[in-house]
């Protein structure tokens, strides 16, 4: 070009072109990168700012691949721990139908007593002692040598000079009421002493000789004909825990039917009395298929029954008494049994398929959920062994045979349940958790991504104004360049 001499107005129309060609350049430039800064030379302090931006905007969407796949793991372990409640819960309606099922006891453990005299519903101790005189009395008068003590169950009864038969009876009513023994004369004129139900009666020594002699009486104990009085019955039912009962008429003593029954009743057993005054223990219903065992110084374990003992077994192996099976109702059952834990291992089976992503927090997997780019930001997710949570293993036919067996199965599939409702609250929190940080972190990229832009990204309206300018200034120029370049074009044609 030094060799080509240009004047003045072609020199500036020139450069005034070559100007407008770079500006032009730029500004396509921006209009097909969207971005007013496209490498540091256009403006370093942007340049390197938006790309830091861009760089955490990118390891944050990075992240929020993860975040979101630990949702979807989070989602489906609450589906897995969803299903297998519904499973626990079809276990306890079968529970509950093999409750409401044909029994499986065809008779409970029980024990009966022999016979007590004169037991009866309101009175367990049976008769008590009575004691005849041989004296008639029905035309009595004491005599001087007649009047004395007479003593009956300790209590002192003045027996005075002229006293009459009657007098006598009044005499003794009137101390011994307190000790339930009652006196009377016979048809035949003889008098009748008569302990309460169950209890002895004693002529006491302290009694004066002639007073006994003349109302035909001999000092000495009788016992009731039963004995049962101060008697203890010990009751065990299953592995339960022993109960001892006392009977008698003091506090806290057992004599009637209804005494029993209450006492029986957290021992899971119960008493009824037969016609013929046989008591008989046996389990409650709820109990049915439970065994029974009784003891206590009412029970002979001998074969010798002595008074008192009115439950008469052959040996100590005969204290324990247990359930009979009826094989229909058991078979029922047993059907029950095989569905309730086919149920069971379905729970396992459902738990494996609760993976996402070769993650199962119901397999014990744990899940480590990272929000940014430095990992000092994190969430672990600890995962459960389902199984083992739950409680839950499989059952047999003897869990099944009566009420009570069936309600500790309930009670255990409550518990199972409680510990999902537990799990499934847990997730439920940290799934809440996550999502928060993934909606957060979408958040902050947009927000990067927005300050990378406002830093380096162009006015695509302005730049296309520019360069509709930029272009209109390119033909004004051109059109300059050639009126400038007239006057050489004008000597050319001299020459010519």
């Amino acid at each position: 070009m030094s060799d080509v001499t240009l004047n003045s107005a072609v020199r500036s129309n020139l450069r005034t072109l070559q100007s407008t060609t770079d500006l032009m350049a730029q500004t396509e430039e921006r209009l097909s990168t969207g971005k007013k800064v496209n490498s540091a030379l256009d403006n370093p302090t942007s340049f390197f700012t938006a790309q830091s931006l861009d760089r955490r905007a990118g390891d944050l969407g990075t992240l929020l691949d993860n975040v979101s796949s630990s949702v979807q793991t989070i989602e489906a372990a609450d589906n897995g721990i969803s299903a297998i409640s519904d499973l626990v819960n079809q276990m306890k309606s079968t529970a509950r139908s093999a409750q409401q099922s044909d029994s499986a006891i065809a008779a409970k453990a029980s024990f009966t007593s022999g016979a007590i005299t004169g037991a009866s519903s309101a009175n367990l101790l049976g008769d008590g002692a009575e004691v005849a005189g041989t004296a008639d009395l029905s035309a009595f008068t004491a005599a001087a040598g007649d009047a004395g003590n007479l003593v009956i169950n300790g209590e002192t009864i003045a027996i005075a000079a002229a006293d009459e038969g009657t007098d006598v009876v009044d005499k003794i009513n009137a101390k011994t009421a307190d000790t339930g023994v009652t006196a009377k004369l016979g048809d035949d004129g003889k008098l009748q002493l008569s302990a309460k139900a169950g209890e002895t009666l004693e002529v006491g020594s302290g009694s004066t000789a002639a007073t006994l002699t003349a109302l035909g009486l001999t000092a000495g104990t009788t016992n009731s004909e039963s004995g049962l009085t101060g008697k203890t019955l010990e009751v065990t039912v299953g592995d339960g825990s022993k109960k001892t009962i006392t009977f008698g008429n003091g506090d806290g003593e057992v004599s009637s039917l209804d005494e029993l029954n209450k006492s029986l009743a957290d021992s899971n057993a119960k008493a009824s009395l037969t016609s013929d005054g046989k008591l008989t223990i046996e389990t409650t219903n709820a109990y049915a298929s439970a065994d029974l065992t009784i003891g206590g110084t009412a029970v002979s374990t001998d074969g010798s029954a002595a008074t008192g003992e009115v439950f008469d077994l052959a040996s100590s192996a005969a204290a324990t008494a247990s359930a009979v099976i009826d094989d229909d109702g058991k078979s029922v059952r047993q059907d029950y049994v095989n569905d309730y834990n086919d149920l069971k291992s379905q729970i396992a089976e459902l738990a494996k398929d609760a993976s996402y992503n070769g993650v199962n927090l119901l397999s014990g997997d744990d899940l480590s959920v990272t929000f940014n780019e430095d990992g000092s930001s994190k969430l672990e997710i600890g995962g459960v062994d389902i199984m083992e949570k739950i409680g839950l293993s499989d059952i047999s036919i003897d869990d099944f045979l009566d009420s009570s067996k069936i309600d500790d199965v309930i009670d255990t599939l409550g518990s199972a349940l409680d510990n999902l409702d537990s799990l499934s609250s847990r997730l439920g929190s940290q799934l809440s958790v996550v999502e928060t940080r993934e909606s957060f972190t979408k958040d902050m990229i947009g927000t990067l991504e927005d300050g990378s832009y406002a830093l380096t990204g162009a006015d695509t309206n302005e730049e296309a104004a520019n360069l509709a300018t930029l272009q209109t200034r390119q033909s004004l120029i051109t059109s300059s360049l050639s009126i400038s370049t007239s006057q050489e074009q004008n000597v050319l044609q001299l020459l010519r």
